[in-house]
This record gives C-alpha cells, sequence and structure tokens, in this order.
C-alpha cells in the first residue's frame, strides 16, 4: 500500500534523538548504526531484518519473561557501546535496561510492533539496579511499517489497543501539554484510519505512525489508571502485554470519561466514533475479549486490585482510583 500524505516517510531530530520513519526506511540502517554494535532480538525480528543481524558484532536473543529478570541475566554477556533493539517492547525495554544499568551506553531501536517502547525512557531496571539510576530512552529510532505493524491481525490489533491507551490517558495526566495532545489526537486518527477498510485490509502505515505518535506522548505526558491496572495483569497474571491492554480498554476508557469526560469527547472526535466501542471492536479482533479467555481466574482479580492500589502512578490520573473501583474495573473485563 503506497503511503497517504498523512503517513509519507520523514527523518525527524528530536533533540539528541533521531528517528526515521517510513516504509523501506530500514534499507538506511546501516548508515545510522554504523558497525560493532551489540543487537538483542528475538528469532521472529531476526528473521525479519537479516541485514541488521548481519551487521552486529554480537547477536543476544531476549527470551520470553520479566525485563528486570531479562536484563539482570544478559549484563553480564554486554560489551557494545551501542545496543540495537529489533523486536516488540519487551526487547526494547530489556535494551534500555541494560544501557541504564551500565552507563555510557546508547540504544538503537528498531520496532517490530505497536509498542511505543523506542519512543520513551519508560522501562523497569535490572534486578539490583537502584531505582534512581537514570532511565534511558533510544537515542535512534528506526521505525519501518514494514516491520513495526508486521504483526498478525490477533497480535496487531492488541498492540494497537495498547497504543491507543497511550492516546486516552496520556493527555490526561499531570504532565500532560498541547504537543502531547495533539499528538495523541492525531494518533488516534491514524490508528482509527488503520481499520477503516476492514480487518482483512489495515492500513499497516497508517497503524505504525499511529503507534509512534502514541509512544511520543506517553514518553512526554507518563500513564495512569489504565497502564497501570495493565501491567499489574502481565506481572501477577501472566497475561501477555498487548492482550492485557486491549481486553482492559473498553473499561478503563469508562473510568478516564468520567475523570475527564471532555478530553475523552476529543478523542472519539479524533476517532470518528465512542473511544470505548472502537476499544472493544480492536478487543474483538483479538479472539480474546475477556480476562476469563486470557486464563485469568477469578480468584487472581483480589490479588491484582490489591497490588494495582499500591502504585503511587495512580495519582497521575487523578482523582486516584480506590481499590474497590479497581476492582470493579477487572471484574467489569472478567
Amino acid at each position: 500500500m503506497a503511503p497517504t500524505a498523512s503517513t509519507a516517510p520523514f527523518h525527524w531530530q528530536d533533540g539528541e534523538r533521531i528517528i526515521v520513519f517510513g516504509r523501506g526506511c530500514l534499507a538506511g540502517a546501516a548508515e545510522l548504526l554504523g558497525a560493532d554494535y551489540g543487537l538483542l532480538t528475538t528469532p521472529r525480528a531476526a528473521a525479519a531484518a537479516p541485514e541488521v543481524v548481519s551487521g552486529a558484532a554480537r547477536v543476544h536473543e531476549v527470551p520470553p519473561g520479566r525485563v528486570d529478570e531479562i536484563a539482570a541475566a544478559l549484563r553480564p554477556e554486554i560489551e557494545a557501546e551501542l545496543l540495537v533493539a529489533l523486536g516488540g517492547g519487551r526487547v526494547v525495554d530489556v535494551a534500555k535496561a541494560l544501557a541504564a544499568a551500565d552507563p555510557p551506553r546508547r540504544v538503537a531501536a528498531i520496532p517490530t510492533t505497536l509498542s511505543g517502547a523506542e519512543m520513551t525512557a519508560i522501562h523497569r531496571h535490572a534486578a539490583d539496579v537502584p531505582v534512581d539510576t537514570p532511565r534511558v530512552r533510544p537515542a535512534i529510532v528506526i521505525a519501518d511499517p514494514a516491520l513495526s505493524a508486521s504483526q498478525p491481525l490477533p497480535e496487531l490489533a492488541a498492540s494497537a489497543g495498547n497504543a491507543l491507551g497511550h492516546a486516552a490517558e496520556g493527555p490526561l495526566t499531570p504532565r500532560s501539554n498541547p504537543v502531547a495532545t495533539l499528538a495523541a489526537h492525531e494518533s488516534a486518527r491514524l490508528l482509527a484510519l488503520g481499520f477503516a477498510g476492514g480487518p482483512d485490509a489495515p492500513d499497516r502505515d497508517a497503524l505504525a505512525l499511529g503507534a509512534l505518535l502514541a509512544g511520543y506522548v506517553i514518553g512526554s505526558t507518563g500513564y495512569g489508571l489504565h497502564h497501570i491496572l495493565s501491567q499489574t495483569l502481565v506481572r501477577l497474571a501472566g497475561v501477555g502485554h498487548g492482550p492485557a491492554n486491549t481486553i482492559l480498554l473498553p473499561h478503563t476508557m469508562r473510568a478516564l470519561e468520567r475523570r475527564s469526560p471532555d478530553a475523552i469527547a476529543r478523542l472519539g472526535e479524533a476517532l470518528g466514533r465512542d473511544p470505548a466501542r472502537f476499544a472493544a471492536m480492536l478487543a474483538g479482533l483479538t479472539g480474546t475479549e475477556r480476562l476469563r479467555d486470557a486464563g485469568v481466574s477469578e480468584a487472581e482479580l483480589e490479588r491484582c486490585a490489591d497490588e494495582t492500589a499500591k502504585r503511587p502512578e495512580l495519582a497521575f490520573t487523578p482523582p486516584p482510583a480506590s481499590r474497590d473501583e479497581l476492582l470493579e474495573v477487572y471484574r467489569a473485563a472478567w
């Protein structure tokens, strides 16, 4: 599919980082990355970008699991000054954690999902790294829709739900600002455009740019209620990151709307439809619309609510949700 004017390729110098977007931009990766970089990747991602693999001084496979534990296990093996993360959010976050653990290191991110992790300094630290250690955001981002929007439809829809969560709650935090809000609305418009032709013909370029902008939003503003609920499901109940976000989003969207009805109304204008209903449509495309379908037992909901209620980041979605409201959201999604 040829790019529309809104998804045309660009080269963005954003402070100290370089962001390159556009179908085919991976072909210029060698010039940006140079030589002697360490590559963190997965088998799926490596197979999609063999030229990035062949240019690496050393390749480190990132297994499934928790970012803090994976980064701690890989840390003794890492020698390169530039770490290239070729993969989804877990891979990118591991690279950021490794760079933060042993500075000075830089990260280059080549995303293969719509996670938006390539645009933020949000990540967990490697185990045993002090919590106040400065975090790292990638210095180079190479976002080629042929890779970043390459997932099969169910995973693509789940990843798009995560991106929509970024666009929805970023403008509601105390760190919101006009630029991030504009980016959130454009992101929402693009995510809606991505599925405007129906599930059989997603506009992957629009989805890729929508997710990139959503990552910019959350990197600028931070996150709150929705992502805290989702992260707890991932860590305690073993739900995948994309599915956790997409299953919860129709329900957290209503909680966000109760707090900021005007802001969610503007998000709906950008989407061209009710945000919660659009989120439910994405969940339907994943094939897993309820937490019970993702393997979460009803008994686990109480524990997840207890743990979520301890998170200080709830204050980023004022007024902070009570433990009872958190449990209500989990039960509605169950």
